[in-house]
């Protein structure tokens, strides 16, 4: 069986886990910490919160920016459906704006649209997504957000690694909090690092960084520098110092947090995340080649300069037909996504069929092909004859 995507969990990763299992912290210790750390490194951010999974992260994040019920956030509509969910868990509303059909990303012309169309202060934020590894231009989202007084939230649960180059010539890291408020990650065993469940939030802003640490624990804090509470009420004796036990809640927040266990595979995996997207990228330029003078192929993702590839993402007429048959010879293609405007929790608010064309254009034809470090050269040739083979039937 060759799916689209896999874990890779090696002997190293096992016995940085089973470590984890005998120290004295399964959950709340010290390698939390250290992996929050290892990746505000590795993105070249200032904090990372670690979490329980990339949907808690995008939770948390909208709870933090305040978004409050009446307000709106515009996202896109192809992406998983968690990027436009965590908006309502709020209470707040979802505004979809089309995608751009050559990157697949959301449309900044569609967003500016919207904005423009509307008094200054309609909309709250925008939740752009880096679809299939592709980074988004933060620095234009951001430049426009700042018109209109919106925060944004980038969604780079499929883009740790990935980069845009700015109007300077800089390199500008998926997460690395320069223009984008809040960014989110996913360890999804599918994703580039795997942690079975989890998520990160990564910001430069210390505010919301002592904000989200907050709202991941249940609204509580042990952090002396920010009680409310005076110290004679915490010891329950005149005094002017906190005793070890006191903590707040001081808001109502959640239990989103990740274990010490995932964490220390996760530091683990870190270690091997350049040489993935290595792979990544070598894979991708093969697809790359294949694909060039196939005029049965439209739309596949090309090379793009810092591009992750979480996903290999093609266009094909017959999509049902290739799909089925790469199924009967054992390769597990996927579709990302269907658009979330058109599921039916989304319908029942209002969306519709032909809201967004290029959107709804895209996912008649999309098909996610195999797209893992562990794809063997033998076992990428076995897809493309398969591919191959489809085609010539026809």
């Amino acid at each position: 069986m060759i799916p689209y995507g896999r874990q890779n969990i090696t002997q190293e990763d096992i016995d940085e886990v089973i470590s984890a299992l005998k120290s004295d912290f399964l959950t709340q210790g010290p390698a939390i910490k250290s992996f929050e750390d290892d990746f505000a490194k590795y993105i070249g951010v200032k904090y990372a919160v670690a979490v329980s999974n990339g949907t808690a992260a995008l939770h948390l994040s909208a709870m933090a920016l305040n978004l409050s019920p009446g307000d709106k956030v515009i996202t896109t509509p192809i992406t998983f459906a968690a990027s436009a969910n965590c908006v309502r868990y709020c209470g707040a509303e979802v505004v979809f704006a089309d995608i751009n059909p050559q990157t697949y990303l959301l449309d900044i012309i569609k967003v500016e649209e919207l904005l423009r169309s509307s008094p200054k202060g309609t909309y709250k934020g925008i939740i752009t997504v880096a679809f299939a590894g592709r980074s988004v231009n933060l620095q234009a989202f951001k430049r426009l957000a700042d018109e209109f007084d919106c925060w944004v939230i980038e969604d780079a649960c499929h883009a740790p690694g990935a980069f845009f180059t700015d109007t300077n010539g800089v390199q500008q890291n998926s997460g690395n909090g320069v223009f984008a408020d809040l960014a989110i990650f996913s360890f999804h065993p599918v994703k580039h690092i795997a942690t079975g469940e989890g998520g990160m939030i990564t910001t430069n802003n210390e505010q919301l960084y002592n904000k989200l640490l907050m709202l991941r624990t249940h609204g509580i804090t042990r952090n002396s520098d920010l009680f409310l509470n005076d110290p004679t009420f915490a010891s329950g004796v005149k005094s002017d110092s906190y005793p070890a036990w006191y903590m707040e809640m001081q808001t109502l927040g959640f239990n989103y947090r990740i274990t010490d266990f995932q964490s220390a595979l996760g530091s683990s995996q870190l270690k091997r995340a350049e040489s993935g997207l290595i792979r990544r990228r070598q894979i991708a330029s093969r697809y790359n080649d294949f694909f060039l003078d196939k005029t049965f192929i439209k739309g596949h993702s090309g090379h793009v300069d810092g591009h992750a590839y979480h996903l290999y993402v093609i266009e094909t007429q017959d999509r049902l037909g290739l799909y089925n048959y790469l199924r009967e010879k054992g390769i597990f293609a996927q579709v990302h996504y269907i658009p979330c405007h058109l599921m039916p929790y989304y319908r029942e608010l209002g969306w519709k069929e032909g809201d967004f064309p290029f959107a709804e254009n895209y996912y008649k034809h999309c098909l996610s092909l195999p797209m893992y470090p562990t794809l063997t050269d033998n076992e990428q040739e076995f897809v493309l004859t398969a591919i191959r083979d489809f085609y010539n039937k026809l």
